[in-house]
């Protein structure tokens, strides 16, 4: 789907997502036909696109990680069907070309994380990692291990019950797998993510040397960065050469097959409004499903790190289930840079040395990731020549 639908549009696409809405029960007073959508007949009041639904569907999407818009655009459509699934209303498998996603695999991960088979994210993905804690789960347990979630397997799990468990599974491995990392940089593997590539340019804005577009802004933040981890030891991979420009999931498959500990993307944002401006930062999370701790960590601490090195504002670290952040095995985090539909981020951004001050303050935001309780600078005061000597000293 390409089309955007908003306030004031009619649509079949409308009545479908009023009436899923309404079966998830975030849209009150709703009096019509909660049957599936695709066998009815739609009055024009269903397909009336109005502000009643929009709020509903700004909460829905808050919920969900996704950014709260208002509209109903292809992200918005993914999220609403997925959470239609209800553990049971159909039989999970692994299916290698086209993976099964919704929230009945986030019904199912999250059972088995607690019964101690599932220790990973939490992403209702069903992926080999979600078939093989279910054929270990089976095999256990004296069903056929087959790792299709079925009625069989449905039954056994109900007839456990809900245990009480002592936090998330997943944030604990992900904190001991930072601990026992150590907090030197050297021997860390870092994906570089710099989005656009292949003749994609985004915009073109003025800078103090001229004409800069967007994709040249990011390369040389990307290079920026990948200079300064390499000096410090850590072996960095950039998720494109120049003259490319994959998709997320090949980002993301990339990332997963060089087994690395981090992924971090870097963009620019633009806004019909001038006045839109700042850095934000964002990590794998939503309120309706599991987080990374780790992601979120670091997420934050380069968002506290740019803020405090440049005149770029505050706009804060975000949970998101976007498609990167969800597809990545590794904790990651997408920056946003700042606006190039606003002067003075433009100004920022295509300044050399601010961007240096960017760079530098992903590195040591990624140093103090490491660092844990051993990490006692201020915020904003940690130079990399600093990192560099501790670096040394290992």
């Amino acid at each position: 789907m390409t089309e955007i639908f908003r306030v004031g549009d009619s649509s079949a696409r409308v009545a479908e997502v009023r009436s899923t809405l309404a079966r998830l029960g975030r849209l009150d007073g709703f009096q019509g036909d909660l049957s599936d959508w695709k066998g009815r007949q739609f009055s024009q009041e269903d397909t009336f696109f109005d502000e009643e639904l929009a709020e509903a569907l700004k909460a829905f999407q808050q919920s969900r990680g996704i950014l709260p818009s208002g509209e109903i655009n292809t992200s918005t459509l993914r999220e609403l069907r997925e959470a239609s699934y209800e553990l049971g209303a159909r039989v999970l498998s692994y299916e290698p070309n086209q993976l099964m996603v919704g929230d009945d695999i986030r019904q199912l991960q999250s059972q088995l994380q607690e019964l101690g088979f599932y220790p990973h994210r939490v992403d209702g993905v069903f992926g080999p990692r979600s078939h093989e804690a279910l054929a270990a789960y089976q095999l256990n347990y004296g069903l056929q291990d087959d790792g299709v979630c079925g009625p069989d397997t449905l039954h056994a799990l109900s007839l456990l019950g809900r245990r009480i468990t002592g936090g998330s599974a997943q944030a604990i491995r992900e904190r001991e797998e930072v601990r026992e990392a150590g907090p030197q940089l050297a021997g860390k593997r870092v994906v570089i993510d710099p989005s656009l590539g292949d003749g994609e340019t985004g915009m073109t804005v003025q800078g103090p040397y001229g004409a800069v577009t967007e994709e040249e802004l990011l390369w040389d933040l990307a290079q920026r960065i990948e200079g300064r981890m390499i000096a410090a030891g850590v072996e960095t991979i950039l998720s494109r050469p120049r003259g490319d420009n994959p998709d997320n999931q090949t980002r993301a498959e990339l990332a997963n097959s060089f087994d690395a500990d981090l992924l971090i993307s870097l963009h620019l944002d633009h806004y019909a409004n001038e006045k839109a401006n700042g850095v934000a930062t964002f990590y794998f999370g939503s309120e309706s499903g599991a987080s990374s701790m780790t992601g979120e960590t670091l997420s934050g601490f380069i968002q506290r790190e740019i803020v405090a090195r440049t005149n770029l504002r505050n706009c804060f670290s975000h949970g998101r289930t976007w498609e990167l952040l969800r597809m990545t095995k590794m904790p990651s985090v997408e920056v946003v840079a700042g606006y190039l539909t606003n002067a003075g981020d433009v100004e920022i951004i295509t300044d050399p040395h601010q961007r240096d001050a960017i760079a530098e303050a992903i590195v040591v935001a990624v140093k103090r990731l490491y660092l844990l309780e051993q990490d006692d600078k201020p915020t904003g005061t940690y130079t990399f020549s600093e990192l560099l000597r501790q670096e040394g000293a290992r």
